[in-house]
């Protein structure tokens, strides 16, 4: 799917426009690509300029939101399938994004995308081949781009984060040409395709999965030993598990995570919010 380059509004850009508008200012002047850069937009009584294109002023937007231009308005970044996703905005410009009103990345002390980078720095991926179990908005990917990685696998089970991925200037497209092909995205379940992988061919490993009440397949022993036999010795794994059910129970997933990997023939430790395991 071709990302979208169009404008991307929040409540609060959404309301410095009008303002500009009522104003009677000729120009506005901010970002409309969620913080990634900064333009100018030509303001006309019933309509806005933006890169040639004229676009009709936002109805009422709603907090939380990110609203992107359909053809005809602007419509949320959402998308309602069993399950309501949508694009969330944070204060750090780089968004999150929510299932059913849980949100899938953290975002209270840094930016997601800072903290991806934190993440990544762990399994050093410049010059590596590593993969990406589950790409999310690609925040993972784009750091190890960033980072100097000489490819990467990201794969990704659900449609609906595929499309939010198109729509997020934060996100990495695969085929833009400054990135000369290194970064591979595919539509799939990693459990299951994770057995196409071949021995060895990996230099290192990226495991972001859902909490383990969504996809405990991606916590077992099974898939643990998969991930040791695609990563080759000396390899690095970054496992993030988060703290469930710290508070309510005495259950302690990432000591349960370092018990399976280092089972699978991994050697682990606890860090950040997750495990970092090396493959003996």
């Amino acid at each position: 799917m071709s990302h979208y380059s169009g404008p991307l509004l929040t409540r609060p850009i959404g309301e410095t426009l009008l303002a500009a508008r009522d104003a009677s200012a000729g120009v506005w002047t901010g970002s409309l690509d969620l913080g990634r850069s900064q333009g100018s937009a030509v303001l006309q009584t019933d309509a806005w300029e933006w890169k040639g294109q004229r676009y009709t002023y936002p109805h009422k937007l709603k907090d939380r939101t990110i609203y992107y231009w359909d053809g005809d308005e602007f419509a949320p970044v959402s998308r309602f399938s069993g399950s309501l996703i949508k694009l969330v905005p944070t204060e750090w410009g780089a968004p999150t994004f929510e299932i059913d009103g849980i949100k899938m990345l953290p975002t209270s002390k840094e930016s997601p995308f800072e903290d991806a980078r934190r993440k990544v720095a762990l399994v050093e991926p410049r010059g590596k081949v590593l993969l990406d179990t589950c790409g999310g908005l690609g925040y993972f990917a784009a750091c190890c781009l960033e980072a100097g990685v000489a490819s990467i696998q990201s794969f990704e089970k659900n449609p609906d984060v595929l499309w939010l991925r198109t729509l997020n200037p934060w996100s990495p497209d695969p085929d833009e040409p400054a990135h000369g092909g290194r970064l591979r995205l595919a539509h799939a379940d990693v459990s299951q395709a994770i057995t196409q992988v071949a021995n060895g061919s990996v230099d290192a490993l990226l495991h972001d999965p859902p909490r383990f009440g969504i996809a405990g397949e991606l916590y077992s022993q099974v898939f643990y030993d998969q991930l040791a036999r695609v990563l080759r010795r000396g390899g690095r794994l970054f496992h993030y598990t988060g703290s469930p059910n710290k508070l309510t129970s005495d259950r302690d997933v990432p000591r349960e995570v370092a018990k399976r990997l280092e089972k699978a023939g991994f050697k682990a430790q606890l860090a950040l919010d997750g495990v970092l395991a090396q493959r003996r």
